[in-house]
This record gives C-alpha cells, sequence and structure tokens, in this order.
C-alpha cells in the first residue's frame, strides 16, 4: 500500500529526477564531444576522460568528507567534468583538466552544500580560476588536422581586424576552426541543443536572447561604423554556442522566473559583446555567465509573480 504523503501547495507531479535529467544532458553532449575527437584527434578524449575519472573521484571524497549521501550515481560529476574538458584547448597538459575539475567540485560545487547550492557554474568558475593561474595553457590554440599547427582563433582574428584569415562561415559552423575542444562544432551544439528543448530540460528563453543579443549588439557596434558588424558571424565563434545552451541555463544558478531568464539571457549577451568589441580578452561568455550567476538571486528576487490574494501594503 503506498503512502500518502500530505504537503503544503502547490503540488507538482513529476517524473523527472537529477539522475533523468543529467544523463540527458550527458546525451547532448556527445556529438560535440565527438566533433572534438574528429578535428582534435585522440588528444581530445585523454582530456574528456581525466577531467570526468577527477570530478567523479572529487565529487565521492568531497562527500565523504562531509559526511553527505554519496551521489556520484546521480550524473551531475560527469556533465561537470565533460564542461570542463570542453572549455579545455587540445594542447593542455592533463593535470589542467584534472586540476579543473577538482576545482570546479571540490571549491565551486562541494564547498557551498553540493547540488543546487553553488552560486555559479562550477566549469565556467574552474575555467576562469585556470585561465588566470596558466593563461599560456589556456589560450594555446592549435588549427583541426593532424599537423596541429598553432593558430589564432576567430575571435582573435576578428578583434585584429585580420578578416582575411577567417574561416568562412561553414568552416566556423561545422567546426573546422581553432578552439577549446567543445565549442568549435556549432552543428553538434545544436543538435544537443535541439535534444534538450525537445526532452523539455532547457527552454528558449534564456539561449535565445543571449544569442539574439550577441548578434544584434556585434552587427551594430562591433564593425567600423554603425550596423557594420559581423553579427551572425559571431554566434558561431568562440564559447556562445556552448555557454549559452549548456551552461547559462544551469539550473541551480539561472533565474526561475520567465522575466529573469529574459534578463538573463540579454544580460549576458550585452556583456559578452562588450568584452569582445571593447575588452582586451577576445571572448567574455565565461566572465559574461559568471557575473549573471551572481546576480540571479537578485533577478529572482524583482521578477517573481505576485502571490495569488496577496494585498500590497502600500496601499
Amino acid at each position: 500500500m503506498n503512502q500518502l504523503i500530505v504537503s503544503s501547495s502547490p503540488h507538482i507531479n513529476s517524473e523527472e529526477t537529477v539522475e533523468k535529467i543529467m544523463r540527458d544532458v550527458v546525451i547532448a553532449l556527445i556529438p560535440a564531444g565527438i566533433a572534438g575527437v574528429y578535428f582534435f584527434g585522440g588528444r581530445a578524449i585523454s582530456i574528456i576522460a581525466v577531467s570526468v575519472i577527477f570530478a567523479v573521484i572529487t565529487e565521492w571524497a568531497m562527500q565523504k568528507l562531509y559526511k553527505r549521501a554519496i551521489t556520484i550515481d546521480d550524473w551531475s560529476a560527469v556533465v561537470t567534468g565533460i564542461l570542463v574538458a570542453y572549455n579545455m584547448p587540445p594542447t593542455v597538459p592533463l593535470w589542467i583538466p584534472a586540476l579543473g575539475s577538482v576545482i570546479a567540485i571540490g571549491l565551486i560545487k562541494q564547498v557551498f552544500g553540493g547540488l543546487g547550492h553553488n552560486f555559479m557554474n562550477p566549469a565556467l568558475g574552474a575555467r576562469a580560476i585556470l585561465l588566470a593561474c596558466w593563461p599560456v595553457h589556456m589560450t594555446t590554440w592549435v588549427a583541426p588536422g593532424a599537423d596541429a599547427l598553432s593558430t589564432a582563433t576567430p575571435l582573435e582574428l576578428l578583434k585584429d581586424g585580420v578578416t582575411a584569415e577567417l574561416p568562412t562561415l561553414w568552416d566556423a559552423f561545422i567546426g573546422n576552426k581553432g578552439g577549446c575542444i567543445g565549442e568549435t562544432s556549432c552543428l553538434a551544439l545544436i543538435i544537443g541543443a535541439v535534444y534538450l528543448l525537445y526532452k523539455g530540460i532547457i527552454n528558449w528563453r534564456i539561449p535565445f536572447t543571449y544569442l539574439g543579443t550577441v548578434a544584434l549588439f556585434t552587427w551594430i557596434f562591433g564593425g567600423d561604423g554603425l550596423f557594420t558588424g559581423a553579427g551572425i558571424y559571431n554566434l558561431f565563434v568562440g564559447g556562445l554556442m556552448l555557454g549559452a545552451f549548456y551552461m547559462a541555463t544551469d539550473y541551480a544558478t539561472s533565474p526561475v522566473t520567465p522575466k529573469g531568464q529574459i534578463i538573463m539571457g540579454i544580460g549576458c549577451g550585452i556583456i559578452t559583446s562588450i568584452i569582445r568589441i571593447y575588452g582586451g580578452y577576445p571572448g567574455g561568455v565565461t566572465y559574461a555567465i559568471l557575473m549573471m550567476n551572481v546576480a540571479t538571486p537578485l533577478i529572482d528576487k524583482y521578477t517573481i509573480p505576485s502571490i495569488y490574494g496577496e494585498v500590497d501594503e502600500d496601499v
């Protein structure tokens, strides 16, 4: 006989679990991983494997240390490990993704209470720390192919005005360009994003407003004059697609209200564009999402809908 549990309203019934959601995210991330291995070779597999292994081990160790329930089977550590790896250039020594996963899980996730309590995206927080501590390792890029020749990323070329050397829009879209392992193939990332949208794991508000804001802002202000920028091209370079669909939508660090999610997307888009156009760093996605993560509690506070029947005390 099933026990009837009665709790306060609202009553929402769902068969979704953390394990199911995280497993779907892993499935969605597989095409980008395959693309990374295709363009950068077996080195990408090693980085992904090391990152995931250290993420899971760190999760287990920290939960043992804090005497919490062991939840390494919920796939959340695996997702973090994959995202850490996807934010790595294919040239990094293997201790970099290992340390990145330890920072992401140990410092940013578990220290603040575990899944759902972290105030920023663990993978991006780890990337920001690694970028500050080992900038050479984190910004050494190679062109796809067996020769692994050093190259500049399309964002660096755009920022320097070297448009003649830019990959074609098609190459930028499919991933035939320098960059991090999991960010280069927009085609693969979109395939995974469609899966997440279909399964209802994410909704359109944050990623579409994020992408739309970047396209509009860089088109207006990103060229030699107004309305001369490469707005569409900016969508397919850097970590924008990876960030918009897989990290800005993180449940724990993004707003829960519909209005708040739109504000999150627009805010991420504006900050990313400002950094890309006016900043000294050609990217911007990492810092834009982290800044909006910090602002999320404030966004939720001022966008939460009124409770039905609530009386305004000031009236």
